[in-house]
């Protein structure tokens, strides 16, 4: 495999070309957006950018924290046909860091994150948002490294309580918070974007979900495909209150199943796929995907940051992936959350430079510049390249970082 290496800045930048392209066959899975993984993914997220907006509002920066260890404890709830009810909270465990105040003015943390869980909740499972257990475990400790050696304060205790934006690091130079990378990949084959398209089908606002109320949203997907076949477990919920009996249960799954086909037959033309739905169910016992809610958070189920969708909103294990949980990290300099995307889209240009497979890691430092990443491994199935657009591309993309940022924090992007 041909290899161009160079250096740039403290990057060492390694370019293979004529790599192998990914053979046809593909596991994929997806998780809709009333799974408990998914939920605490987009809720410390958008805990993230509430508290980045308000402080860049007030104090014209983003301010020091990360929401991205948050985790949700599953409730209790009684199903019945027709009805039902949460009979237990689902606890929110709000862990992380912020700074409480900038020069001396107060940053309401707590009075942000509760109304933004809330509101959270309205919208994406009403029947639960009266019903939630907020527990707060946010402190402003300094990261490792603050050595005492007298009278004078180290720089890094003020990285959580600054006199001013002046005291933030990151304010004059960008430098990553840890040693990690960022994986990314293209182009998804047909069978990877079907997946993404079905499970939004059912778990999103659709034209299903609106003709059919009953639809929950805590749907999953795992999929097998050789390149010919497809065979395909679904699980989706329906929701109690809308559901009379155990043969109209039975006859939704039906309409699922057909919405399937339909689905599969526009994406997939000519690919055999087999559909498993709702694989549990024993229906003479009324063991049912049968929900309050239409989520699994409602009866025990927990859902943690970071065990979903990777960037791109797919798991992947065939493809090249790391585990880095993106949301709710902070948007300036954390190579979790800033690497993956970025390594993503440079895969995407580099694919339509190409019009072959791209594959991008990029490996930070702790410490090291947050656009010079220590190494930066490109690897491309195209045999004729040009080199020189390669480097081009890759620096544009390591340019972007501060535009990057603003784009996560104006909330213009979807992270899984």
């Amino acid at each position: 495999m041909p290899r161009t290496s160079t250096t740039f800045g403290n990057s060492h930048l390694v370019i293979e070309t004529g790599a192998a392209r990914p053979d046809a066959t593909t596991i994929v899975e997806r998780k809709g957006l009333g799974h408990p993984d998914t939920l605490a993914d987009h809720l410390a997220e958008r805990l993230s950018r509430a508290y980045s907006r308000y402080t860049v509002r007030h104090f014209g920066a983003v301010l020091h924290h990360n929401f991205d260890k948050l985790a949700l404890l599953g409730g209790a709830s009684e199903v019945r046909y027709g009805g039902g009810g949460m009979t237990a909270p689902v606890r929110v465990l709000v862990n992380g860091r912020a700074a409480p105040m900038c020069g001396g003015e107060r940053i309401p943390v707590t009075e942000i994150v509760e109304t933004e869980i809330r509101a959270f909740f309205a919208e994406r499972l009403p029947e639960v948002s009266d019903h939630l257990d907020i527990v707060f475990n946010i402190t402003s400790n300094s990261s490792p490294g603050a050595v005492l050696t007298g009278d004078a304060v180290p720089d890094r205790t003020r990285w959580f309580n600054p006199r001013s934006i002046a005291d933030l690091r990151e304010r004059r130079v960008r430098l990553s918070n840890d040693t990690s990378l960022g994986t990314g990949w293209a182009p998804e084959n047909a069978f990877e974007s079907f997946v993404r398209e079905l499970v939004d089908h059912f778990s999103g606002d659709s034209d299903f979900t609106r003709a059919h109320p009953w639809c929950g949203s805590d749907v999953k997907l795992m999929g097998y495909w050789d390149g010919e076949q497809a065979d395909v477990v679904l699980c989706v919920p329906q929701k109690s209150s809308h559901v009379a009996s155990r043969a109209e249960y039975i006859r939704n799954t039906k309409t699922v199943l057909d919405e399937c086909h339909r689905v599969a037959a526009l994406r997939l033309p000519g690919v055999m796929v087999g559909f498993r739905l709702n694989a549990r169910d024993v229906p003479e016992k009324d063991e049912l995907y049968l929900t309050y809610t239409g989520s699994s958070i409602e009866s025990g189920d927990e859902g943690v940051v970071g065990r979903g969708n990777r960037v791109n909103g797919l798991i992947t294990p065939l493809r090249p992936m790391n585990l880095e949980g993106a949301n709710g990290k902070n948007p300036v300099y954390h190579v979790g959350k800033l690497y993956n995307i970025a390594a993503q889209r440079l895969a995407h240009r580099l694919h339509e430079a190409t019009g072959e497979h791209a594959e991008v890691h990029l490996v930070s430092t702790t410490g090291q510049r947050l656009d010079q990443p220590w190494r930066i491994l490109v690897r491309l199935s195209s045999a004729d390249v040009e080199v020189d657009k390669v480097q081009a591309l890759v620096n544009e993309a390591l340019d972007e970082f501060p535009a990057l940022t603003d784009e996560l924090v104006s909330d213009g992007m979807v992270l899984s």
